[in-house]
């Protein structure tokens, strides 16, 4: 059995190869096929158990999630994956999680970008300096030709070293508060927050977003007017349905009904048509699925060990 910690997992799967695992995966398997995810609320947090199971394998992820390390300087989210092989389903490798929720939930967002993104987009503004925002800034230069990041983050330390890692990697770097949002083409929001990070009416014509940080129903990221002016799409429509509060809350509102997600991961990865205009917003709304830390988690493992 193999065991890989965050630095071996990096280095065998870089972001380009993590989006085209989850591209075929999307187009080739079925997300439907994993239960939704389980919450177990602890004294310090959450502990969350995502199985999933396909030609990949069968694989689990145990995921904690603790408000209280920010004080203490310690990571969120701490999470492991066990891989099992999918016909004598022995144990085949230990992966980390936390680096497998990084790159995996980035690419997620990547493969969404590549679809429903202006090709030409350039101008990306990022909520959140975490290990997430670095993980998008990669993504995303990953599938568009991104010149200049806006940073917006509560944390000035983290968004100096975001700013550091932008800037080797040859982008261009702002600070900025939510009304920067105008002058954006992609919108990454990489946030704990329980609630909207930004007007939706100061959403730009043709802009997309993926917003990855809210995982709850009565919390979100967004607010009904950026949902509302949107063609949505998610990963899997009971999942989002169930655990987006940027779908969560505004149905409940009757702002709108459930039929206002136009696709999901698989219909578009297959040749649905979201846009219709180059002016149409686009919004990805991901919650996350275990089949993307499945497909993630083999891709990781089985890629070469020789050096990239």
């Amino acid at each position: 059995m193999r065991l890989l910690d965050a630095v071996e997992f990096r280095r065998r799967l870089p972001m380009a190869a993590a989006i085209d695992a989850l591209e075929a995966g999307f187009r080739e398997g079925d997300p439907s096929v994993a239960p939704l995810r389980s919450h177990l609320e602890t004294p310090a947090g959450t502990l969350l158990q995502m199985p999933a199971f396909g030609e990949a394998g069968v694989g689990v992820k145990l995921v904690t999630l603790t408000p209280g390390n920010a004080e203490r300087d310690l990571p969120f989210i701490n999470a492991v994956y066990v891989l099992f092989d999918p016909e004598t389903q022995a144990p085949d490798a230990i992966v980390d999680g936390a680096a497998l929720t990084a790159l995996r939930t980035a690419a997620v967002s990547g493969l969404a970008t590549r679809y429903l993104a202006d090709p030409s987009a350039r101008r990306l503004i990022v909520f959140g300096a975490g290990v997430q925002a670095t993980s998008h800034l990669e993504a995303m230069l990953a599938v568009r030709p991104v010149e200049r990041v806006t940073i917006v983050s509560r944390t000035p330390a983290r968004a100096q070293a975001l700013a550091e890692v932008a800037r080797g990697l040859g982008v261009d770097v702002a600070f900025g508060g939510p009304h920067d949002v105008a002058g954006a083409d992609l919108v990454c929001t990489c946030t704990t927050s329980d609630v909207p990070l930004f007007d939706g009416d100061l959403l730009a014509p043709g802009a997309h977003v993926n917003a990855v940080g809210s995982y709850q129903p009565a919390s979100r990221e967004l607010d009904t007017v950026a949902m509302a002016r949107a063609r949505v799409v998610v990963e899997a429509r009971d999942a989002a349905l169930a655990e987006a509060g940027e779908l969560c809350i505004p149905i409940l509102d009757g702002a709108f009904g459930r039929d206002h997600v136009r696709a999901d991961l698989t219909e578009v990865v297959r040749g649905a048509a979201v846009r219709t205009s180059p002016d149409d917003i686009t919004v990805f709304k991901s919650v996350g699925l275990a089949f993307e830390d499945l497909i993630v988690a083999r891709a990781g493992v089985d890629a070469s060990e020789e050096p990239r």
